[in-house]
C-alpha cells in the first residue's frame, strides 16, 4: 500500500483540483486547499470535512492569507498547482494590455508566490522528498493564437518546474500536460466565439464528440507522478495523452538529461556563425 500524504491543493475549486482532491481523499490522504469560488461540488467536500482557505490568485494580500493559513497544517508533502484561465481570448492587439498582464499573475506569478509562500512548509521527514506538481498548457510546439497570456504562462511554468527542480535538491518538481479535458477552463473560449477565431468551432466539436482526455486518464498520470522518483519527473514536463508515462520503459529518461524538457535543438549548422 501506498503511503498516505498531506496534500495541498491550490485552486481545489478547479474541476482537475477536485477531481484529484476526490481521488486522493479516498484513498486516505489527507486532502486541504484553496478555492477562488466556491461551488456546489466543492461544498460537498467541505460539508464532508475538507479543509479549505478562499484565495485568489490575482491578488497579493489574499495569496499571502491562503499561504499565512497553511502555516497551521501539517507539513505537506504534495503541493498541487491547479488554476488557469483562458481569459483574456483575442490577439494581442485586440485585448486591453491589463486583463492581458493580470491573466499572467493568475496562471503564473501569483502560483509562484503562493508557492514561494507554502514550499517551507514541505515535509522532509519521508523517504520520498516532498512533490510540487504543476500543470502545463499547449504552445510549446506552436503559435497558438488567441491566448498569448496562457500559452507564455505555461510554457514559464515549464522552465520555471526544471529550475525549481535543479535549485532546490530536497524537492520534486514536475509538470503535467492534462491535454483536452472537458473542464470550465474552455467556457473562456466560448463565451468569445468572434475573439476566438478556428478555436472556438474546434471548441464546440471537442466537446460536443466527447473527443477530450478523459478525467481518469489525467488523474491516473498525476498519481504516478506524485510518486515517481526525482530521476525521472523531477523538472520534467510530461503530456498525459501522448508520453509512455504509463510505461516500464519510462524508467530510461533518468538516463537523459534532455529528455521531457523545453529545449531546443537541431543548430549545430549555424553554431560556428553565432
Amino acid at each position: 500500500m501506498k503511503p498516505l500524504k498531506q496534500i495541498l491543493i491550490q485552486a481545489i475549486s478547479s474541476d482537475i483540483g477536485y477531481e484529484l482532491a476526490v481521488h486522493w481523499k479516498d484513498q486516505g490522504h489527507q486532502v486541504r486547499g484553496t478555492y477562488r469560488n466556491m461551488n456546489e461540488k466543492l461544498s460537498g467536500l467541505v460539508d464532508s470535512g475538507l479543509e479549505v482557505v478562499q484565495c485568489d490568485l490575482r491578488e497579493r494580500t489574499s495569496i499571502d492569507a491562503a499561504a499565512q493559513w497553511s502555516k497551521d497544517l501539517p507539513n505537506w508533502d504534495v503541493l498541487v498547482l491547479a488554476a488557469g484561465t483562458q481569459d483574456p481570448v483575442g490577439l494581442f492587439t485586440d485585448t486591453g494590455i491589463d486583463e492581458w498582464e493580470a491573466s499572467i499573475y493568475q496562471n503564473f506569478i501569483g502560483q509562484i508566490r503562493f508557492l514561494s509562500r507554502v514550499l517551507p512548509g514541505r515535509n522532509l521527514s519521508q523517504d520520498h522528498p516532498p512533490v510540487v506538481l504543476m500543470f502545463a498548457g499547449g504552445g510549446t510546439n506552436r503559435a497558438t493564437t488567441h491566448y498569448s497570456a496562457y500559452t507564455i504562462s505555461k510554457i514559464a511554468s515549464i522552465k520555471m518546474c526544471e529550475l525549481l527542480d535543479a535549485e532546490v535538491p530536497d524537492t520534486i518538481f514536475t509538470i503535467v500536460g492534462p491535454g483536452w479535458v472537458d473542464t470550465k477552463i474552455h467556457e473562456a473560449t466560448l463565451r468569445s466565439p468572434e475573439s476566438a477565431g478556428d478555436n472556438y468551432s474546434k471548441t464546440v466539436e471537442m466537446l460536443k464528440n466527447n473527443q477530450c482526455n478523459p478525467m481518469a486518464s489525467v488523474v491516473k498520470c498525476c498519481d504516478w507522478a506524485v510518486y515517481a522518483s526525482k530521476e525521472i519527473v523531477g523538472g520534467r514536463n510530461f503530456s498525459a495523452v501522448h508520453d509512455p508515462w504509463n510505461s516500464e520503459d519510462i524508467s530510461n529518461v533518468a538516463n537523459d538529461i534532455n529528455n521531457f524538457r523545453l529545449r531546443r535543438f537541431g543548430n549545430e549548422m549555424f553554431s560556428e556563425s553565432l
